[in-house]
């Protein structure tokens, strides 16, 4: 399902507005990959983005794909949902708790919460189908980091940020 395009044209907007306040570069292929993502209310993943990309521009390789879906994260403008882009958590605790994800370490923790435990869920959810588990992620960043990043010591959480090239051209 796509969203419709004066939706589309806001999110564009604010896209190339975030990008100049950044001080990155608007290429071609980073306002197509937000244009795909934009459009779309399907929480698409990256190859999804990169083969709707693909068919206006041959010549963009998965990886332009995949950083710029983590530049956007950055940046504010999507989020994502599951998994972190650096690896997959396992959590042994099968009893019913939420978790607190740092955005900056990563660091996972489970907390309790009755009230949460209890909340109900909303008649429209039934259109998608069974529910089988809920749990409340909370994202945020740990007091571990944020001292870091109040001495100085770690880069800022803040968004938007832009990541700084490092030499040899990597990130």
């Amino acid at each position: 399902m796509k969203t419709g395009g004066v939706e589309v044209g806001r999110r564009l907007e604010q896209f190339k507005t975030a990008c100049r306040k950044a001080g990155v570069k608007l290429t071609h292929q980073r306002l197509e990959i937000f244009r795909e993502i934009a459009a779309s209310r399907e929480h698409p993943d990256a190859e999804t983005v990169f083969r709707g990309v693909r068919a206006r521009i041959p010549t963009v390789s998965l990886d332009t794909v995949y950083r710029s879906l983590w530049l956007l994260d950055g940046l504010g403008l999507i989020t994502t949902l599951g998994p972190r882009r650096e690896s997959v958590r396992f959590d042994p605790n099968l009893e019913h708790h939420h978790h607190y994800v740092c955005v900056q370490c990563g660091r996972a923790k489970d907390f309790e919460s009755a009230e949460l435990n209890v909340l109900p869920i909303p008649p429209s959810v039934k259109k998608f189908g069974s529910v089988m588990a809920t749990h409340v992620e909370v994202r945020g960043l740990c007091a571990a980091c944020a001292k870091k990043t109040a001495s100085g010591r770690s880069r800022a959480a803040a968004k938007p940020h832009r990541k700084q090239k490092r030499p040899g051209g990597e990130r």
